[in-house]
């Protein structure tokens, strides 16, 4: 191989991630014996995506969104479909994909719209609008030209997700210490404030509302706020993987054989000659 050809080798994939060679592995340049025992996982994904260790606070506040979405039990569309596919006698690593293929806009991936509808109004204040004139035209515009659910609030289970103001008052006394500006917390109380007037009764905050006012203040771009929730759930998916493997039971399906699903077709007829 000449020095030309080894070159263009090299820089087929260009990553300033990680750095291996027999008997090294650096990430971010960090030796990896070194941050293995000593950096949490929480602080290890920052590194990875960030390119630096953050600051224990923000650590912190990373991992409280990390916890709050691991799980919402089997009614939960992804649980749920990674305890089917391990009744189909698929590997543990099928049942977790199965399940996250599924993490989109309305089930999981809330998050990352509600995070650009967050830089929508940044923008618009930036542009000199007034902040409660600029959370209104930006709603304005989500709901006529995106969706009329606006995503991170409300919930077809809980009328308040404990999840939601547990993590807003982690926002709340970061922005006291400093760690976050807490501009991404006044504007998502603004949106919640002027939802409630359109609807005329309260919309709770879900985990993809909270957990996008936690990931904006910490300053992850919108894309990385649907993979880092993918991060988080895929924690419930492995575990209700696993515990549906000690089950022992084949093929179970959405419904339990007794009930039966509603025919909405023709009435039985027979095939013409």
């Amino acid at each position: 191989m000449t020095d030309t050809t080894a070159t263009a080798a090299g820089d087929w994939w260009r990553t300033a991630i990680i750095d291996i060679e027999p008997g090294r592995i650096r990430v971010r340049g960090y030796p990896i014996e070194q941050l293995a025992g000593t950096v949490g996982f929480a602080e290890m994904i920052w590194l990875m995506l960030r390119g630096e260790l953050p600051e224990p606070d923000q650590a912190a506040l990373l991992e409280a969104m990390l916890v709050s979405g691991v799980d919402h039990g089997p009614q939960a569309p992804s649980i749920a479909i990674a305890r089917m596919a391990m009744t189909c006698g698929v590997g543990i690593n099928n049942a977790m994909a199965s399940a996250t293929n599924v993490l989109g806009d309305v089930h999981g991936g809330a998050g990352e719209q509600l995070m650009e509808l967050f830089a929508d109004i940044v923008t618009r204040e930036q542009d000199g609008a007034d902040p409660l004139v600029a959370v209104r035209a930006a709603l304005d515009t989500f709901q006529a030209h995106v969706s009329r659910y606006v995503p991170g609030f409300g919930h077809r289970f809980h009328p308040v997700d404990p999840r939601g103001p547990r993590l807003l008052g982690l926002v709340a006394e970061a922005a006291r210490q400093g760690t976050v500006e807490g501009r991404y917390l006044r504007i998502a109380r603004q949106i919640s404030a002027d939802l409630e007037r359109r609807a005329g009764r309260h919309l709770t905050m879900n985990i993809d509302g909270s957990g996008a006012v936690v990931l904006s203040e910490l300053g992850f771009p919108p894309m990385l706020g649907r993979g880092l929730f993918v991060l988080s759930r895929s924690v419930g998916v492995l575990a209700h993987a696993w515990e549906q493997n000690q089950a022992a039971e084949r093929n179970k399906g959405p419904l339990p054989r007794h009930v039966k699903y509603r025919y909405t077709g023709r009435p039985a007829r027979t095939v013409p000659r």
